[in-house]
């Protein structure tokens, strides 16, 4: 399963082709489906480009999203959006409409209580366990590992070289996860290696504006939906390898 991540944290300063409108994200959605992708991770954002939790903005996506695609749409919850953690919980609380999932950063503080509401409301979550922190830690100890609806395993190490280690190091860690499936994923320069390690592992993976602003080859990407061709191209070369 290829994830297409449309935007991230990033914004028009990161190139033009990253989508920060309700209609921009849905048609970027659009083609990126239309690519290959068979879910959608998406970051709302305010009228001034930042990540939001806002009812408000979240509704305004979801809604544009779907009526663009017809896959399951989650959402993030990092801290960047909403740093106080009690706050964070209110705004899940306050959602009008709901993703099909969200993102929960197992490392931020506050994590276990927004992912218990996001439970509450029947949302699945996904225990965002990132390397180069507790992450792993806290999720394995936690109640409700064997609730969410799979680990979004984010490599942080962004050398194209070290990356794959890195990776591999994240997954041991997380060996003890209680039968949760996994999606693994790099970002910049470590985006391409550990999305080929995630397809020789058999593993769930993502790709989009979010963690790549290039092509395998180097290329700048021109939209999400030529990561996402990318990406299943790179799948197809394993399936014949």
């Amino acid at each position: 399963m290829i994830q297409v991540c449309l935007n991230g944290a990033r914004g028009t300063g990161d190139g033009a082709a990253v989508p920060v409108s309700p209609g921009a994200m849905a048609e970027s959605a659009a083609r990126a489906v239309a690519a290959g992708a068979a879910e959608v991770h998406v970051h709302p954002k305010s009228p001034c480009g930042d990540d939001t939790l806002s009812p408000r903005v979240v509704a305004a996506v979801l809604g544009a999203i779907r009526e663009a695609v017809d896959v399951p749409v989650g959402v993030t919850t990092g801290a960047w959006a909403e740093p106080d953690p009690r706050r964070r919980v209110e705004r899940v609380r306050s959602w009008t409409s709901l993703p099909d999932h969200a993102s929960v950063n197992w490392h931020e503080p506050g994590a276990e209580e927004v992912a218990a509401a996001l439970l509450e409301r029947g949302v699945g979550v996904e225990a965002g366990v990132w390397s180069g922190t507790d992450g792993a830690r806290r999720f394995l100890a936690s109640p409700l590992a064997p609730r969410v609806s799979r680990v979004l395993a984010e490599v942080t190490d962004r050398d194209p070289v070290t990356a794959p280690v890195t990776a591999r190091a994240l997954l041991a860690e997380l060996a003890g996860a209680p039968g949760v499936p996994v999606l693994l994923h790099g970002e910049d320069g470590g985006a391409w290696p550990v999305l080929r390690l995630a397809v020789g592992l058999g593993l769930d993976t993502r790709v989009g504006l979010e963690d790549a602003l290039v092509l395998p080859d180097g290329r700048p990407a021109g939209s999400n939906a030529e990561l996402v061709a990318a990406a299943v191209e790179v799948v197809r070369e394993a399936s014949r390898a």
